[in-house]
């Protein structure tokens, strides 16, 4: 079995995964300034409040980053999704048999949140920026997957993979080699390969290009602690996030089909070099494993029941990054966790083990502190008064309304469900999300107990 190296130098090792029980959905939150929204059970709608997500005060803008993160949390931080984030130290309010957050917890920053809602349960430090490592990677897929089709084939050139930084992770890719569009996003999911985001960049007009594009994208989420500097997160000066942006940027990944596809294959084989033999021109192919831990295992590390991805890091400055989502009984989560000061062997994803379980046993007998706001196209588009071409709220619409088409991805789909699709309604400035269709079987299968 492949196993992720530990390297000292500013590299990213990183990958992701899916592993579900039954379909769920959460609010859709897309880059394509799509509606944002609750699932609505099959026969009836939950509604969501967006009260708080649609009010970030003024003084929410984040402060420019800093060349590099400081020891400690700044005294004030953006107030995005609530005050209580902008504050230094754990934030939790602990109800009625709710379970004490759990100990050893080292991490400089870590966000628990409820995936469909929006409530954030817990958090510490949730928007000390910091470099992000190659969890920012979430924010390159989530930005230009709409944009080519999977099918699409591209011949690398020797430009396409300029300017990688040194130790940079790579899946390899091969110059003179084709590959689809397919090909290069499990490199970038599963490898976390360097050379598939430039590579993909290529194709975008370049890196500069990249960069803008995702910043731009960011800012549409009010993912406002990120600014983006290299496409695959690679250590670089002021290029830093944190863990709400993290979370949000994951969340509105969730909501592509193609993205959730990625995220959910464990290992897969793939293109290698095209050789002659006997005359005949024969691609080769070899085995890539995902390396998200929580998903395949590890010897100190055992698969997550229900984890659903989606992005883990290592970079020198950042430290170990992971932003996972899990479902359990109905209840989908999102944790992230940023820099533990443990050192140990996978202590990342060990943290962020604990985070979920307690998550589980918390949800419901918390009270929120704060929560994940909607993107700013949603606000521009909830105007009072019910939209004429949408049905009244706990209606159920045949078709979806307010979705932008392009190639690939169109950014809809039942949250963590890869063969979903969701249908969004805007009425009254509430958003509704129907499901629409189950899991396929492969991901039932990994998910049973």
């Amino acid at each position: 079995m492949w196993r992720e190296p530990v390297h000292r130098t500013r590299s990213n090792r990183d990958a992701a995964g899916l592993r579900l029980g039954r379909p769920v959905t959460f609010a859709t939150v897309s880059a394509l300034k799509k509606i944002a929204g609750r699932r609505l059970p099959v026969a009836s709608a939950a509604v969501l409040s967006l009260s708080l997500a649609l009010s970030a005060p003024a003084s929410a803008t984040p402060r420019s980053p800093s060349a590099s993160p400081s020891a400690t949390p700044p005294a004030g931080m953006s107030t995005i999704g609530g005050a209580r984030l902008g504050r230094p130290g754990t934030q939790v309010n602990l109800g009625d048999g709710a379970p004490v957050l759990p100990k050893g917890l080292s991490a400089r920053s870590w966000i628990v949140a409820d995936a469909e809602s929006g409530e954030v349960l817990a958090a510490h430090n949730a928007h000390w920026r910091l470099p992000p490592a190659s969890t920012l990677k979430m924010l390159f897929a989530d930005t230009l997957l709409p944009k080519f089709p999977k099918t699409t084939e591209h011949k690398v050139e020797p430009a396409d993979l300029e300017g990688m930084g040194e130790g940079s992770s790579i899946v390899p890719l091969k110059e003179g080699e084709t590959y689809t569009v397919r090909d290069l996003w499990l490199g970038v999911f599963l490898r976390s390969g360097n050379d598939a985001v430039h590579v993909l960049s290529a194709m975008n007009d370049g890196v500069a290009q990249t960069v803008e594009d995702m910043q731009a994208h960011a800012d549409e989420l009010q993912a406002l602690d990120t600014r983006v500097v290299s496409p695959d997160g690679y250590d670089a000066k002021k290029q830093v996030s944190s863990a709400y942006d993290l979370t949000l940027i994951a969340r509105s990944g969730m909501q592509k089909k193609d993205f959730r596809e990625y995220c959910s294959t464990v290992r897969t084989q793939f293109p290698g070099e095209t050789v002659k033999k006997k005359g005949k021109k024969t691609r080769t192919s070899f085995e890539i494993q995902n390396t998200n831990r929580l998903l395949a295992g590890d010897s100190d590390v055992t698969p997550y029941r229900g984890i659903a991805g989606v992005k883990n890091g290592n970079t020198t400055n950042a430290g170990a990054t992971f932003t996972g989502v899990a479902e359990r009984d109905g209840r989908v989560l999102l944790v992230t966790v940023m820099n533990p000061e443990k050192k140990d062997h996978n202590e990342v994803y060990k943290e962020t083990a604990k985070l979920f379980d307690w998550g589980f046993g918390a949800a419901g007998k918390v009270t929120p502190v704060g929560e994940l706001v909607a993107p700013k196209s949603a606000r521009t588009n909830a105007t009072p008064g019910a939209s004429p071409s949408a049905p009244a709220a706990g209606k159920e619409s045949a078709e979806p309304v307010a979705v932008k088409k392009s190639g690939g991805s169109t950014g809809m789909g039942v949250a963590l469900g890869i063969a979903g699709g969701l249908v969004v309604l805007l009425a009254a400035g509430v958003f509704l999300v129907r499901r629409r269709h189950p899991l396929p079987d492969p991901v039932r299968r990994r998910t049973r107990p």
